[in-house]
């Protein structure tokens, strides 16, 4: 341990046994685990990195293209079951291919060294998600992908597996994202949730009328198959044998080369085929206040045997701004499980789980910190060019 850490990590360790409450780190608290060596990396960490309730985390300079995925379980470190598995190392401090339907591990460039109190849990950043990038973090002697125990002490990866489209990246790309959590978290009962729906207003309408929220071990997501018209475009379903994307270019692609549109179905329903992509979105416009964090169930088996999100952070200020943004739409990254399965117009596929944050983040969700989809309709990731 560094005298840094040494230093500061008491402090810290301090002031979480002093914290009754439990919850999600808002962005001022991730700078102070920073400050104290919690948070360290050799190349140092960017302003830019810290989100409302998160950190962007970075790729290393090395990739490994492995035989297939797995967890390292209590006995092992990641690094000697790559040692087992590997095929081929792949330099990222040049731009390289990752293919597609193939299984890669990237060190990242931060390491953690937290308090006993504190844990962690990451997800894909959106703009991954929306590519059909499946990514999910690694930690040493780790028994649960994307999650991080309390008191962890170690290096960090990221399995990386690329679904539809092949992907050019390099050193220092960010790919997922990692939250800090304190105690057990902030999770929200839905009786609480109700309450913060009647002060908040968490769901509108198209028309930016206040809707009922359908509250219901969270907050109810349902679909939007009808659009305003028929002529509207309401979803998206990914072409086979594409191009490569590079992830440096922003509105550079063209989505026709990628993506088929999809249009109101006469029957307020769709197939989906086990084999194909969507992008999809909510009927609801949904806000998350800014003392609150979000997360979206990706596979609830209780709505029907589909994924609707790759990318679940949902962060303070999303929808809602400083409080005169009437709520966003969900982006959904949609794939079902193994067999064609029926979505109806309406349909529930989801829940938003709200957390509640230890303090309010000095950063919100919006245009101020770079985020690219806070009034976002149907919207692609951001290396296709926008209409």
């Amino acid at each position: 341990m560094n005298s840094n850490i040494a230093t500061l990590l008491p402090e810290l360790e301090k002031e979480l046994k002093e914290i009754s409450a439990s919850g999600i780190f808002p962005s001022q608290k991730i700078e102070e685990m920073i400050k104290a060596g919690c948070i360290s990396a050799k190349m140092p960490i960017s302003d830019s990195q810290i989100q409302p309730a998160s950190i962007d985390l970075r790729l290393g300079a090395v990739a490994y293209r492995v035989r297939a995925s797995f967890l390292p379980g209590e006995k092992a470190t990641v690094r000697s079951k790559v040692d087992d598995l590997v095929m081929h190392e792949i330099d990222l401090s040049k731009p390289s291919v990752l293919e597609k339907g193939c299984v890669y591990i990237v060190p990242l460039m931060e390491e953690l060294h937290l308090p006993s109190a504190i844990s962690g849990k990451a997800n894909p950043k959106s703009t991954t998600g929306r590519l059909d990038v499946f990514t999910r973090l690694i930690v040493d002697h780790g028994t649960e992908f994307e999650r991080v125990p309390p008191g962890y002490k170690g290096k960090l990866y990221v399995e990386v597996v690329p679904r539809t489209f092949s992907i050019l990246i390099k050193e220092g790309m960010k790919l997922n994202q990692l939250r800090f959590v304190c105690g057990n978290g902030g999770d929200e009962s839905d009786a609480k949730l109700n309450k913060l729906d009647k002060k908040e207003k968490l769901v509108y309408s198209e028309d930016d009328m206040p809707l009922e929220a359908k509250i219901s071990q969270g907050l109810r997501i349902s679909i939007d198959l009808q659009g305003k018209d028929e002529n509207e475009i309401i979803g998206y379903r990914a072409k086979s044998h594409t191009p490569l994307v590079n992830l440096e270019k922003i509105a550079h692609y063209d989505p026709m080369e990628f993506w088929e549109p999809l249009y109101r179905p006469k029957k307020s329903s769709i197939v989906l085929n086990p084999n194909d992509f969507y992008i999809l979105m909510s009927k609801e416009k949904v806000r998350v206040p800014p003392d609150f964090a979000a997360e979206m169930v990706a596979y609830d088996p209780a709505v029907g045997e589909f994924r609707i999100h790759y990318a679940g952070f949902f962060d303070p200020g999303f929808g809602y701004g400083n409080d005169d943004i009437k709520g966003t739409r969900a982006v959904l990254e949609v794939r079902s499980h193994e067999v064609p399965f029926i979505l109806e117009d309406g349909q529930i596929v989801g829940r938003l789980i709200y957390e509640r944050l230890l303090a309010a983040p000095q950063k919100i969700y919006g245009k101020n910190i770079g985020s690219s989809y806070q009034s976002q309709g149907l919207s692609l990731s951001k290396q296709f060019k926008r209409s």
